[in-house]
């Protein structure tokens, strides 16, 4: 009954760190870079370069045949919600975690951590347009009642007979 229970919770939390991922990857904001190469999802053999945190950990000796076998997944730093392998990375705080070496491997006992940007200011619509109550903020609008559509009949005309 209680491994049923550890399953079930374990299973929970794989498919909370999977939404947060992907909320996090439809999340990320659209920046100017300095490369011609916009930033976005990428492998790579030992670590992730700067800018991009480690978002899934493998090992492939038929990959990565120089030096470190070690498989990295990147993704690239900015987005709101964003989940790593290991600890937040700088300008992020933790929301929540799991253990899961499937996808992080057995460093850090397979960590998982969702991370919250701690300054969203830059990805939220401007206060100064907020908080505006539509009607009377929003300029003329149509009058009640009066719809594009003509009304329906009151009453259905007989069919003529031939």
């Amino acid at each position: 009954m209680m491994t049923k229970l550890i399953q079930r919770i374990a299973r929970t939390q794989l498919a909370i760190g999977l939404v947060v991922l992907l909320l996090g990857l439809g999340a990320m904001p659209v920046q100017a870079e300095e490369s011609s190469e916009p930033k976005s999802l990428r492998k790579t053999c030992g670590k992730c370069p700067e800018g991009y945190a480690t978002t899934g950990v493998t090992e492939s000796k038929e990959i990565c045949k120089d030096g470190d076998p070690t498989l990295v997944q990147c993704a690239p730093l900015g987005a709101n919600l964003l989940s790593v392998c290991g600890s937040c990375p700088e300008g992020y705080r933790e929301i929540g975690n799991s253990s899961v070496p499937a996808r992080c491997g057995n460093k850090d006992g397979g960590l998982v951590t969702q991370c919250q940007l701690e300054k969203m200011e830059m990805n939220l619509p401007d206060p100064s347009q907020g908080g505006k109550i539509c009607p009377p903020d929003c300029g003329s609008t149509a009058t009640p009642g009066q719809g594009a559509l003509p009304p329906p009949p009151k009453y259905l005309p007989t069919p003529e007979k031939k």
